[in-house]
């Protein structure tokens, strides 16, 4: 079944990303469709220019990145060698100078609360609880445990 696209500005938007944005993202959220359309529009066609020459950088990086390799077939590889070849090609930057990132506005949990920072694929549901459940303990406990969740139908 082919797609079903809609006209918005300048731009041409599946008919279901359209509905769940107008229909479930946006309300709530003083953003009026019309708004967040034109500043889509706006902003995707601002930055076309700027994302073109981006993909082209990275696929010369990834091109230059490949003969290096397939020059070094079979060699062992000497990382303080392939460390200085992606500083020249512009892939790594040297270490700058020491700095303190600070935050402000964070929860505990995230900004002083010691506990294990895992990193999983959030499309697979079952990693994602595993790791809330090891950094927070049960969720299932924390909702079901409290009155969060009211009883009634």
């Amino acid at each position: 079944m082919a797609k079903k696209y809609i006209s918005q500005g300048q731009l041409s938007i599946a008919s279901e990303l359209l509905d769940f944005v107008n229909n479930e993202l946006l309300p709530g959220t003083n953003v009026t469709k019309e708004n967040f359309w034109s500043g889509l529009d706006k902003s995707a066609h601002e930055l076309a220019p700027k994302n073109r020459k981006l993909l082209e950088f990275r696929e010369n990086l990834q091109k230059k990145i490949d003969i290096w390799h397939r020059d070094k077939k079979g060699e062992k590889i000497d990382i303080k060698e392939y460390s200085n070849f992606l500083i020249e090609i512009g892939y790594l930057k040297k270490e700058g100078e020491k700095f303190q990132i600070e935050t402000k506005n964070v929860d505990s949990e995230i900004s002083s609360i010691a506990g294990p920072q895992l990193v999983v694929p959030v499309m697979n549901a079952r990693y994602s609880l595993n790791a809330a459940n090891a950094r927070w303990g049960s969720l299932y406990n924390a909702l079901y445990g409290t009155d969060v969740i009211s009883e009634s139908n």
